[in-house]
């Protein structure tokens, strides 16, 4: 049982502390690191491990890529149940493309059937392991149950096209953020990396992605930030009335990539009351010098590794026989993979909690969080998967973090901001705004 001290034994304690230092008597023993795993442990069992950001590909939610069973996926069930990770948002992504009447119908058929493949999952393949979340207030009820929790995302509001009744449909889905834009430049919003085209079409929010974030405010779904640009995150802390998230972005200042915040914008989500989550993605951890990048491209090439653009041309036919190649050389692109990196080592697990502190001695602990971008490029030595959530926390206790600060890491944050989003919604919704 837990029970506050009495002032009076709160007193003694102070009183009689310091005479430990002046009588030569031995301080407490350190710590000893089976102490302290066991200490971590038990925090990551009390708190509800929650990552925003994982991505659904291809056959995903089907009997050929099942997540209730064991995958080569980085995050399926039983990876949740063995890293104590209690909550992700599967993000509905569709890369960015033409910006034509036909597209959009492509991309919304897209979008519809990945979150038709989240709810046939929660719903019908295992429904006794997890569960989909629609509030914030949902998340802990679910998890209390001992099941995993599904919150539905989009990654990429082209899937909007230039309709902003798709906002509300997508809603409907189970929808809690929408990241406005990808790798590429769409109606919405400019992005941080354009592939083609001018560096800025918008310079920020187009006048249609203006009434995006207004609608999104208006139904309660969090605006993401991740992968736009610096002018589209200053107009949207202009105009959003709810907190946003950064769903998987890093820290600019230890790692100089446009798809991470710069403490200027960093500044900014503290005054907006938003939140980062940090992405477990090494080259936004950690810039790779020219030579690695190059080490790369060029074990790829001579393993015939198709560029991204010509794997976004393919049928689903030519993805699964690209797919049943790449996994014959898989072996020979681990080992050529471990030699270059033996001499440009890439971001790691240390690496992501140094953008954790630089956050909190920043902005505070109340601004940050963790959205790994597994199964999307996301996994970094010692978080690789879901299955090693622990090791968070693990490097978080031996920063010294408190179980309170821990807690707020993991999934307060994110819950705080989700909460003021539904807050201003209902407000507005009441105003009939």
């Amino acid at each position: 049982m837990s029970r506050s001290f009495p002032l009076r034994v709160l007193s003694a304690v102070l009183l009689v502390a310091p005479l430990f230092a002046c009588s030569g008597a031995e301080a407490p023993p350190a710590e000893t690191e089976e102490q302290l795993l066991a200490r971590a442990r038990a925090i990551h069992e009390r708190v509800i491990p929650l990552d925003t950001h994982i991505d659904i590909l291809g056959t995903w939610g089907t009997p050929e890529l099942d997540p209730c069973g064991p995958t080569d996926l980085k995050v399926d069930l039983p990876k949740m149940v063995a890293g104590g990770l209690k909550v992700t948002f599967p993000a509905v992504y569709v890369g960015q493309g033409p910006r034509t009447p036909e597209a959009y119908r492509e991309v919304k058929a897209t979008a519809l059937d990945k979150f038709a493949a989240i709810h046939r999952v929660a719903e019908e393949m295992c429904p006794d392991q997890v569960e989909i979340a629609y509030r914030a207030d949902d998340v802990e009820r679910i998890a209390a149950t001992g099941k995993r929790v599904y919150v539905a995302a989009i990654e990429n509001g082209y899937v909007l096209g230039p309709d902003l009744s798709m906002v509300k449909q997508y809603y409907d889905l189970g929808a809690r953020y929408i990241t406005l834009t990808h790798s590429g430049h769409n109606d919405i919003a400019d992005s941080s990396t354009p592939r083609e085209g001018p560096a800025e079409e918008w310079e920020g929010l187009s006048p249609f992605g203006e009434e995006v974030v207004k609608e999104m405010n208006r139904l309660g779904i969090m605006v993401d930030l991740s992968h736009v640009s610096d002018n589209t995150v200053r107009d949207v802390f202009a105009l959003s009335e709810a907190p946003v998230i950064a769903s998987h972005s890093g820290a600019r200042a230890l790692a100089d990539s446009p798809r991470n915040l710069s403490d200027e914008l960093l500044q900014g989500l503290k005054a907006n009351g938003g939140v980062i989550q940090m992405v477990a993605l090494a080259s936004y951890l950690k810039a790779d010098p020219p030579g690695r990048s190059a080490a790369i491209d060029s074990l790829r090439a001579s393993l015939g590794f198709a560029d991204r653009a010509t794997v976004r041309s393919f049928t689903e036919a030519d993805r699964a026989a690209y797919r049943a190649r790449m996994d014959s050389v898989r072996p020979q692109y681990q080992a050529g993979l471990a030699e270059i990196d033996a001499t440009w080592p890439p971001g790691d697990l240390k690496t992501l909690v140094d953008h954790i502190d630089h956050v909190k001695n920043l902005i505070g602990v109340d601004h940050v969080g963790i959205g790994t971008d597994f199964d999307g490029g996301g996994g970094i030595p010692g978080f690789n998967d879901a299955s090693e959530a622990l090791n968070v926390t693990v490097e978080l206790v031996r920063r010294g973090y408190t179980e309170e600060e821990i807690a707020k890491i993991w999934s307060g944050n994110l819950l705080r901001v989700w909460r003021e989003v539904e807050r201003v919604a209902a407000g507005k919704q009441a105003a009939g705004s």
